[in-house]
């Protein structure tokens, strides 16, 4: 990716060749964005995480991994016409908000039993059909029926 001056009807010669960027941003939007692992802007260095993938239309699976100050967090999700399953890894010492696609907390389970039932998840609030959930380091296995 080159940057250019002057926009499009610039002279191709005045392109910028100092500003190769190649797939060192594209690399994090894929983990920020697709595999939604992001850190808080208020507790940096990821001691809060954000989890928040961006589900697009086309794509079914996503898997990635960051290696954190405090261990690896992983995002792992696949979707299909039964809906949508989310495998996160939390590291120790930090938390998470994991932003979930539902309409209400009862459709979404974890590790097999709705949210509500399961220890260690707190619920935030369902707005605009995300379901903001917080949660402590763990492995947890999200799954939304009907997605």
């Amino acid at each position: 990716i080159w940057e250019l001056w002057n926009g499009n009807t610039a002279n191709p010669a005045m392109n910028s060749g100092n500003h190769v960027m190649l797939l060192g941003d594209l690399l994090i939007w894929y983990y920020e964005n697709l595999a939604g692992i992001k850190t808080d802007q208020k507790e940096v260095g990821f001691k809060k995480i954000i989890m928040k993938p961006f589900f697009p239309a086309g794509l079914n699976f996503v898997k990635a991994s960051h290696q954190s100050p405090y261990g690896e967090i992983r995002s792992e999700w696949n979707k299909d016409a039964n809906g949508l399953k989310w495998k996160i890894t939390i590291p120790p010492n930090s938390s998470a908000l994991v932003s979930i696609p539902a309409t209400s907390a009862d459709q979404v389970s974890e590790g097999g039993q709705k949210i509500n039932l399961s220890e260690g998840i707190k619920i935030i609030n369902a707005n605009d059909g995300i379901v903001n959930l917080e949660v402590g380091s763990g492995n947890y296995e999200f799954k939304v029926d009907g997605l």
